[in-house]
């Protein structure tokens, strides 16, 4: 960059210059996407070249306010969360200069959909328990067989982060390195997974002799636990800090049914709304706080926090709207067998809120798992007892 303040006026000006340069009504839509992340008008805080200016995140706002106005499309954010929010903080602090160049351009226009290959069948909670190999071939690949679960997005994704067992003769967190997955690699297998809505909107991925170049490699080897933080934190904070407007999220539909359905309300009803109601607007004004505090550098484990809170206020919300509704609360609009490729709380009816909310202490990191993170790392109580942090992965009982 030049020595010229980037101040919120000089990016307004930029964007001005995209959007004569582009004109959103006469632009496709994805020419357009290019251009801006060109124009280092994509996540302003990221490097020049990626996407960004180096300029303060905090500035993003003077830019979707501009582009808002000017009626220019976005990329979709919901549909390609898991790579926005978790896929390029990660890429952008391990990966190598080609990595950052091949994948964050694609990832952020929308071009490439990614998913999470974490979980296992018997390393959920105990995330650092997997068992998926990863063996290193004299010629430098790595050849990956195993199976990952709860993985969304899998069944539209190009791209897939990854964590693998490269040495089982050491401590369990030891022995894990981090890779990039491509998903069409044909020894990659993806199988629905049908959910309590109806719907299969996660799946299980079997991997079957994939192989893996070591380009596609992020940090050191065995270095993949301290890589996969990056990951997660930034997971925690996109689940439970992302941005709403008063009254957006779950508590939106029910307000909307209580001011507009006044046959439905009883005293304990209203008293029960007007607790959940505070508690979704302090939950929203922290994760604001949360974000703000994003622009000093990485997040920290107060993520955790905010996705312990997001997932009970769902559930509570989600239940109170079912009891308010009564008998028609019951009734679910569509069991159809579908896989969608994003989740839509507030576009389906109460049922299939209070259904996909249960998922909410699961997915993510589960609340169990958390309220530990939050003890220990956040309010420094006592660790709870470990027996296993120092012996071999292989020899631990499974």
């Amino acid at each position: 960059m030049s020595e010229k303040t980037l101040d919120a006026a000089e990016l307004r000006r930029r964007t001005q210059e995209l959007l004569a340069a582009h004109p959103p009504a006469r632009t496709d839509r994805l020419d357009f996407l290019k251009a801006r992340f060109d124009a280092g008008l994509a996540w302003v805080h990221y490097p020049e070249g990626l996407g960004g200016l180096g300029a303060p995140r905090a500035l993003q706002a003077a830019v979707e306010a501009e582009l808002e106005a000017a009626g220019a499309p976005d990329n979709d954010p919901r549909r390609i969360g898991i790579g926005l929010g978790m896929a390029a903080p990660t890429v952008l602090r391990y990966g190598t200069e080609e990595q950052k160049r091949r994948f964050l351009r694609p990832l952020w226009v929308g071009e490439e959909v990614w998913c999470q290959l974490f979980s296992e069948p018997g390393a959920g909670s105990d995330l650092a328990a997997l068992g998926t190999r990863a063996v290193r071939e004299s010629g430098g690949d790595w050849v990956v067989n195993g199976q990952k679960v709860w993985t969304s997005s899998a069944h539209v994704a190009r791209w897939a982060i990854l964590i693998a067992r490269t040495d089982p003769d050491v401590p369990k967190h030891a022995g894990i390195t981090y890779f990039v997955c491509d998903m069409s690699d044909p020894g990659v297998e993806v199988r629905p997974l049908r959910q309590l809505t109806g719907e299969a909107e996660f799946n299980e991925v079997f991997l079957t002799d994939v192989r893996i170049p070591d380009a596609h490699r992020l940090g050191e080897i065995g270095d993949g636990w301290r890589v996969a933080q990056t990951t997660l934190m930034n997971e925690r904070v996109s689940i439970g800090g992302m941005r709403l407007p008063r009254e957006g999220g779950m508590i939106g539909p029910v307000s909307r049914t209580w001011r507009e359905r006044p046959a439905l309300r009883t005293h304990d009803l209203h008293q029960r709304l007007l607790t959940l109601w505070v508690e979704a607007e302090v939950a929203r004004l922290t994760a604001e706080r949360l974000r703000q505090q994003l622009v000093a550098g990485q997040p920290g484990y107060e993520g955790s926090g905010m996705k312990l809170s997001f997932a009970r206020l769902n559930q509570e919300i989600s239940g109170l709207e079912v009891e308010l509704r009564g008998e028609e609360g019951l009734l679910y609009d569509d069991w159809t067998m579908r896989r969608p490729a994003l989740v839509d709380f507030t576009g389906r009816d109460a049922g299939y809120r209070y259904l996909r909310s249960k998922g909410n202490s699961i997915e993510g990191g589960t609340s169990e798992v958390l309220l530990n993170i939050v003890a220990e790392r956040v309010l420094g109580l006592p660790s709870e007892p470990r027996t296993d942090k120092d012996v071999a992965w292989k020899d631990l009982t499974r």
